[in-house]
């Protein structure tokens, strides 16, 4: 039940006048109504912050800027969905369906007992619909991964990865404290265990050209994975990034080069991977640039206006290879 079934991964976006699989349009096709995400901080670490295989935490990596809940006071699980839920619901008025988000940190980096705990107290709200778990490739042993197998059997689940790219160089830069190969791993012993599997994905990185993008594009096409969360490489205050963006040591992409690289990117995956994000912003009071960041809606709309004035689409220069 957690991973898209062939039936929805073949819906017909095109023909309903889209130019890529957006992630709105995929759970609405699914629920049949509206679903938001609703983040959830089950104040887990890192190891690349605990000393595990780091210290200091990736590079760009501010949690407190990336997820809504690490800003609030700590709650339990479901007092910060409720709360979640009362904002969320001051835009979305007519939502009542929602995504628990574990967002913050790694969402699987704990004993099983303890993930189960949270995972279930999660799915134990009544307008919670399913989940969505946020990781690192090289946290999910496999008891954890029998654990999600378990809740994909009767829940909407999707995992995110952290990919970021598939250039070791640059996972380097960024202090992952793992390489491609633990990305390849992850996904290999994560197939057909019937849930979801997500690839984050950052462009813009220092000392990747187009082509080094491109290449991960292709990467993620060929192992065919089932979505995509694609941003820039964005600066938050209180990180190495920034320190090094005040320096002149790392430049930041411009809009009109990040939406070319998009539907570059776009054009090369195929056409039933779902794309659950296009670009990523965080809030003006941690935000040190790019200033486009912060005006998504441009920036959707930018991107749209892209894709027609090449006349192009997602999976347009695809090629289906083997895996």
């Amino acid at each position: 039940m957690g991973a898209p079934t062939s039936a929805e991964r073949q819906f017909d976006w095109f023909a309903a006048g889209l130019r890529y699989y957006g992630y709105n349009r995929f759970l609405r096709h699914k629920f049949g109504h509206r679903v938001q995400k609703v983040s959830v901080d089950a104040k887990f670490t890192c190891p690349n912050v605990d000393g595990t295989v780091a210290t200091g935490g990736c590079t760009f990596c501010d949690n407190r800027s990336f997820s809504p809940s690490r800003r609030l006071p700590r709650q339990a699980i479901r007092d910060q969905i409720d709360e979640g839920i009362r904002q969320l619901k001051r835009r979305y008025h007519k939502v009542d369906h929602f995504l628990a988000y574990f967002q913050p940190a790694t969402n699987t980096y704990a004993p099983v007992d303890r993930l189960r705990t949270v995972y279930e107290e999660a799915l134990g709200h009544d307008r919670v619909v399913g989940l969505a778990i946020g990781t690192r490739p090289d946290c999910v042993p496999d008891d954890v991964l029998d654990l999600l197998s378990e809740i994909g059997a009767r829940t909407y689940l999707s995992v995110e990865y952290g990919l970021q790219t598939i250039h070791n160089r640059s996972l380097d830069w960024m202090n992952r404290g793992h390489h491609y190969d633990a990305f390849l791993d992850a996904v290999a012993r994560s197939r057909n265990r019937g849930f979801e599997i997500c690839a984050h994905v950052m462009l813009g990185l220092p000392g990747e050209t187009h082509e080094c993008m491109m290449g991960t594009a292709r990467e993620v096409a060929r192992l065919g994975i089932d979505a995509v969360k694609i941003h820039n490489l964005y600066a938050v205050k209180d990180t190495s990034l920034a320190e090094q963006v005040a320096r002149g040591e790392v430049s930041l992409m411009e809009r009109d080069e990040y939406i070319a690289t998009v539907v570059d990117f776009l054009e090369l995956l195929p056409p039933t991977t779902l794309v659950e994000r296009i670009s990523g912003d965080a809030p003006a009071d941690y935000f040190v640039g790019p200033s486009w960041c912060l005006d998504k809606p441009a920036v959707r709309l930018a991107l749209e206006a892209e894709f027609a004035r090449r006349d192009t689409w997602q999976g347009k220069c695809w090629t289906p290879v083997p895996v």
